[in-house]
């Protein structure tokens, strides 16, 4: 299983995988709370790798990840435009219902913070990048 890790200064999203690229997990949690729910998250799945964003604050959350769990292999991964991508997918995940669905989806805000489906989007250009490779 992969660890998806999209690092925030406030908030940090975190997605389980398998390598089948079945989505087990998906939060958004405070960054506070990361290091204890990672810990948690080895705990339940037999996670063999992180990967994580390499924009946002992802050195110090990289070194802070080490520290804390010097076993866990890391990889970074490009994250630009994942965000961008990741509301193109919440509204796939979560259509939008009512009057909303005249809104062009440009013009469309997601109801909830989707650092979680960052984190399953960098984990997918992880195996994308290990398939083309």
């Amino acid at each position: 299983m992969l660890l998806g890790f999209d690092p925030g200064k406030q908030k940090c999203g975190v997605a389980v995988m398998g390598l089948d690229r079945k989505l087990i997990f998906q939060a958004v949690i405070p960054s506070t709370e990361a290091i204890a729910k990672v810990a948690n998250l080895r705990e339940t799945y037999p996670i063999s790798l992180m990967v994580i964003g390499d924009q946002t604050a992802s050195k110090q959350w990289k070194s802070e990840i080490q520290q804390a769990f010097p076993d866990l292999r890391i990889i970074t991964v490009d994250e630009r435009y994942s965000s961008e991508e990741a509301r193109q997918r919440f509204w796939q995940i979560y259509p939008a219902r009512g009057l909303m669905r005249l809104v062009p989806k440009g013009m469309r805000s997601p109801n909830r913070p989707i650092d979680d489906i960052v984190a399953a989007i960098l984990i997918e250009r992880y195996l994308s990048r290990l398939i083309s490779s």
